[in-house]
């Protein structure tokens, strides 16, 4: 499809060219080399997601734009991922300005709607109805600074989480941290601990969304120097009692789906393994772990900083963005509504742990 300087293509259906441009685009970027934001996770989308697609705003007949997106039914349209993306927007060069109802009108779209809207997203952040915080964790002066920060900040937390590391040496078996573990079954288990994480904490299994598992397990697959999919496991003897996935570049560590065996939960593996994993990051020459938005005590004890996140949809006029208003704002108010309540939102997640309880007995 063709709409004056703007071509519509499938995610495979990109040139090497094209491709080349939109990483040399994300490389003089000002903001963190997310791998979210590389043509690979798009690719890896476009083979679960077959309405995923690429916008390519050419510029003196060279490409200078991409907005990667999956289209809906009536023209709405979604971030290349929703739902499990933790980091969205278009790759533009920097001179680059498209209209962003123009380009929704390119695209056939009516809404584009976001949840994780990068910050430097100067086209799409004046349509965020929400900012969100990402917690994040700085590296880039070695891990040996980052403990010395941690000491310094939450003395008693290090402490006790290494204490807890030696312990579960002792009393189950030597702990080994497996930074990219190659073994499928490793991969298998920790879906299954996340899928039991949701269903005890009441919350909807994404592992229960056949396309995200799909999408999991192709992205393990990934080795591309900006995108690589990355299992680490933490072991104790010869179980493993915590692991995550997530996304590396060559600068960022995205933290995406961190679990852990509830039969260790006395020794928090979960931290041992952050911990390890800031570790290796650092060694790799890694700078950044990008935790994702939500609030978490680990986070919070782990954190260094903070970097915003919006989520929104830009619209244009038309029966299309009225459908998005309606299926969308209720719910997310409604949500809003009970977040900005802390005593609220206390009450509905009991709530929801007791329902998951019930639904189990």
């Amino acid at each position: 499809m063709n709409s004056g300087r703007v071509r519509v293509l499938r995610p495979e259906e990109l040139g090497a060219g094209e491709r080349e441009h939109w990483r040399e685009l994300r490389a003089k970027s000002a903001a963190p080399r997310n791998p979210f934001m590389e043509p690979e996770f798009t690719d890896v989308v476009s083979r679960v997601r077959p309405r995923a697609r690429v916008a390519v705003v050419y510029d003196g007949g060279e490409a200078a734009g991409f907005l990667p997106y999956e289209r809906g039914p009536l023209g709405q349209g979604r971030a290349i991922g929703l739902g499990v993306s933790d980091c969205q927007g278009a790759v533009l060069r920097q001179d680059l300005v498209p209209h962003p109802r123009e380009l929704l009108r390119a695209c056939s779209l009516s809404s584009l709607a976001f949840d994780n809207l990068e910050a430097e997203q100067d086209l799409f952040v004046p349509y965020a109805v929400e900012e969100h915080t990402t917690f994040v964790i700085d590296v880039g002066d070695g891990y040996e600074a980052y403990e010395r920060s941690l000491r310094e900040r939450s003395p008693k937390f290090l402490k006790t989480t290494l204490a807890k590391e030696r312990r579960l040496g002792r009393q189950v078996g030597d702990v080994r941290f497996v930074f990219d573990e190659r073994d499928p079954a490793a991969l298998r288990t920790l879906m299954e601990w996340k899928s039991a994480q949701y269903r005890r904490t009441g919350r909807r299994d994404r592992f229960a969304q056949e396309w995200i598992s799909r999408l999991v397990a192709r992205l393990a697959e990934t080795r591309a120097p900006e995108c690589t999919g990355t299992l680490s496991v933490l072991y104790a003897g010869s179980r493993p009692v915590a692991a995550h996935f997530g996304l590396r570049s060559g600068t960022v560590l995205a933290c995406w789906f961190p679990a852990y065996d509830t039969e260790f939960g006395k020794y928090s593996p979960g931290l041992v393994l952050h911990l390890r994993m800031a570790e290796a990051a650092a060694a790799e020459g890694i700078g950044l772990l990008d935790m994702g938005r939500g609030p978490a005590e680990y986070k919070d004890s782990l954190k260094t900083g903070e970097l915003p996140v919006y989520e929104g949809a830009a619209t244009r006029p038309g029966a299309g963005a009225a459908l998005h208003w309606l299926g969308r704002e209720p719910a997310r108010r409604a949500h809003g509504f009970v977040r900005e309540r802390p005593r609220l939102a206390s009450l509905a997640a009991r709530t929801l742990r007791g329902a998951a309880r019930l639904r189990r007995s």
